[in-house]
């Protein structure tokens, strides 16, 4: 018996979907395999961290992977007063909220003006802004330490704040506008027919609609700010006022080969808890702006 050219044609596509499940599998296979190796390289690293936050200093050099013979809690309490990691935690509190607060409105209120309205030079402004994305940070030291000291800002919270907010502005901008460019307009045209004005529509009207963007980009600029170093290295010298970043620095180089290996991963995983708390709480934002982006 013969076999025709229909008859192929027909086992091929019977076996195509099986041909595809097949692949979709090793797919599957290949990128679980690949989650998994890149999870242990993050999570292994953080454990061991957490780990020997509790050990002497005899345990973590003796033998680095065992587990502390006891919980040394004293760790934390020496790095928190003894190192003065307290006194840099609260300094980068205050210098990454206030920048946080002041970058997140002006950013918004930017971008909802290039987003929103037709203006000359508009879109100027818009690609002046995406230029200071491409601005290397270590240009700008030089012309910075003399701007603040003439106006009697360097080594000063407040310089460091303001600073800050201008380098994390144009991310800012840039991400938020294309988030007010998707609103509709309609909702804006039944805002002014209501007789809302233009700054109760922005903050009651199209700022709420926004908020998945704003979370977004609020948790990079926290990122961003919280680990900032070279900008307070070579702006803020006064050691009363370190931040988090200059404060472990010192203190894993101000003892030499005599530090106190406990109480710094302790001083470590102080420095990177609140980042985890903050991506916890907001990872559900960011997965819905993620989301709303890529179906736009």
């Amino acid at each position: 018996m013969t076999t025709t050219t229909a008859d192929r044609a027909v086992v091929s596509a019977s076996r195509a979907p099986q041909k595809r499940a097949r692949e979709g599998r090793g797919v599957a296979t290949t990128a679980h395999i690949a989650l998994i190796l890149w999870s242990l390289l993050v999570i292994l690293p953080l454990v061991w961290t957490v780990l020997s936050s509790f050990k002497s200093t005899q345990e973590v050099l003796g033998n680095p992977l065992a587990l502390p013979g006891k919980l040394r809690f004293g760790n934390y309490a020496t790095a928190w007063t003894t190192a003065g990691i307290g006194r840099y935690f609260t300094n980068t509190v205050i210098v990454v909220a206030s920048a946080l607060v002041l970058v997140m409105i002006l950013g918004a209120m930017c971008a909802y003006v290039l987003a929103r309205f037709s203006f000359r030079g508009n879109r100027l402004i818009y690609y002046s802004m995406l230029a200071g994305l491409t601005f290397p940070v270590f240009l700008a030291i030089v012309p910075l330490f003399f701007v603040l000291k003439n106006l009697s800002l360097l080594n000063t919270l407040p310089g460091l704040i303001i600073t800050y907010v201008a380098f994390a502005l144009p991310f800012t901008v840039f991400f938020l506008h294309s988030f007010f460019k998707a609103l509709p307009g309609e909702v804006y045209e039944a805002a002014q027919i209501d007789g809302a004005g233009e700054w109760r529509t922005f903050f009651s009207v199209m700022l709420p609609m926004a908020r998945p963007g704003m979370a977004s980009v609020a948790i990079f600029n926290f990122l961003g700010l919280w680990n900032q170093f070279l900008l307070p290295v070579a702006l803020n010298t006064d050691s009363k006022n370190y931040v988090l970043s200059q404060g472990m620095a010192s203190f894993a180089s101000q003892a030499g080969y005599a530090v106190d290996f406990g109480a710094l991963f302790a001083a470590v995983v102080i420095t990177v808890a609140p980042v985890l708390v903050v991506y916890i709480i907001f990872q559900r934002q960011l997965q819905v702006s993620v989301t709303q982006g890529s179906v736009k």
